[in-house]
């Protein structure tokens, strides 16, 4: 099947909601159980919390659209810490769809989306091995570690890694 990387609307709300519950599911049970995964699930990826990424100024939400479904989903918005600098807070590519080059074709787009910015810079669970070959593959090193990936008291570890983007 072909996907079309564009940009996300009110009418991908519900399909993003099922694919990150899919996703983050297939992902992080194994490092953290379903019940801690269902509970990030619900906090992280609610229909208003989709919706304000959506909508946010100075960010991009990237859709993976065959016309039928959604194959992957990337977020990415200016990080208000670090001049020139994006966060990527969301990358993922439905299981059914993983090894196609739908996260590399998402990721290339969001590479265009921040003209200006010198650095993209991504967040890791410690644990998400196959997450992290995939962006040392797209060009990130590991620039720190942190105790809290995803918001305080979480639990859990993450490394960080960034990106220096052609200018």
């Amino acid at each position: 099947m072909v996907y079309f990387v564009r940009t996300a609307g009110e009418e991908d709300v519900e399909k993003i909601r099922a694919l990150l519950s899919d996703t983050f599911h297939a992902t992080y049970d194994p490092f953290y159980g379903a019940d801690k995964v269902t509970q990030l699930i619900a906090a992280w990826h609610s229909p208003p919390a989709i919706r304000s990424r959506i909508g946010k100024k100075d960010g991009e939400f990237l859709v993976a659209d065959s016309g039928r479904d959604l194959g992957g989903i990337g977020y990415a918005a200016t990080y208000p810490k670090m001049e020139k600098t994006v966060m990527l807070h969301q990358l993922y590519v439905k299981p059914s769809c993983q090894g196609q080059g739908i996260g590399r074709d998402i990721f290339a787009e969001i590479e265009t989306c921040f003209p200006d910015a010198e650095i993209l810079r991504v967040e890791v669970a410690l644990q998400n091995l196959r997450a992290i070959s995939f962006y040392e593959r797209l060009g990130f090193a590991e620039v720190d570690r942190m105790e809290e990936w995803g918001g305080p008291n979480s639990g859990l570890p993450a490394v960080v890694l960034e990106k220096t983007l052609p200018r």
